[in-house]
């Protein structure tokens, strides 16, 4: 794989963990306070440098195969979680992402919460708030960067990625004042979905001593036979739940539903 489909992967895959970390953070600064809200976020961006900068280089030494065999398989662990939520989502079976709603339940619990002056901070709830939404999603970017950089040996390109990932979904952020509700997030999922299981798949695949043909190029196979296998599970859910409809519909009811 050259730099741009790493870079691209990688941006794509880390703008869905940053659009809900905006809206972690602007529920947090609109309603409560900016200033605890940006230490929140500083503290925690702050973590996350320490992490990437201690665990990259280490995982970097570890032999190519080996990585490849134990990240590759949990690419592929997280890939088809993503996928089978999407797959529900797409089916009705689990109510879409909404980062409107999202924002709005976020917002009702920080009016809720006392203002506390804590550890030199001025709004406790609004940095701890803001702290804990920007490490877990971070978490989530930082171990993208480093499975796909590190699998890639091409770390710079990964973190290329998910720094413009980053600096974009800030300043719409920043342009809108509000969480990014119209980005179609659950489709971008999906798209992640099939990116990790894909990659996870070839690179585990890899890990255990397949040859791919072609070698890279295969991942112009696999991916697209991946989302065709997703798209066809959605269809198939939704033409089974379609048929059942009408056949509970006119099941008979028995006398005691009836008088029920």
């Amino acid at each position: 794989m050259n730099a741009l489909p790493l870079i691209l992967t990688v941006f794509v895959a880390c703008a869905v963990e940053a659009i809900e970390a905006l809206t972690i953070v602007l529920a947090a600064g609109l309603t409560r306070q900016w200033k605890s809200t940006f230490q929140g976020m500083a503290v925690a961006l702050v973590v996350l440098a320490i992490i990437t900068a201690a665990i990259g280089p280490a995982i970097s030494y570890l032999p190519l195969t080996a990585l490849r065999l134990v990240i590759g398989a949990l690419l592929a662990i997280f890939g088809l979680q993503w996928l089978r939520k999407a797959v529900l989502r797409a089916t009705g079976f689990k109510a879409l992402h909404d980062e409107a709603s999202a924002y709005l339940r976020e917002v009702a619990a920080a009016e809720a919460a006392p203002v506390q002056a804590k550890r030199g901070v001025s709004d406790w709830y609004a940095f701890t708030l803001a702290f804990k939404g920007v490490l877990l999603e971070g978490l989530e970017v930082v171990f993208i960067v480093i499975t796909f950089g590190d699998n890639q040996r091409d770390l710079g390109a990964a973190v290329i990625g998910a720094a413009i990932a980053i600096v974009v979904i800030t300043l719409a952020g920043i342009a809108v004042r509000a969480p990014l509700a119209k980005v179609p997030e659950n489709w971008m999922k999906f798209a992640v979905g099939i990116m990790l299981t894909s990659f996870g798949t070839f690179w585990g695949a890899e890990g255990a001593g397949v040859a791919w043909p072609g070698n890279d190029a295969a991942l112009l196979v696999l991916v697209p036979v991946v989302a065709i296998v997703s798209a066809a599970c959605i269809f198939w859910i939704r033409s089974r739940t379609t048929a059942a409809a009408p056949a509970a519909a006119a099941e008979p009811q028995s006398s005691t539903e009836v008088l029920g």
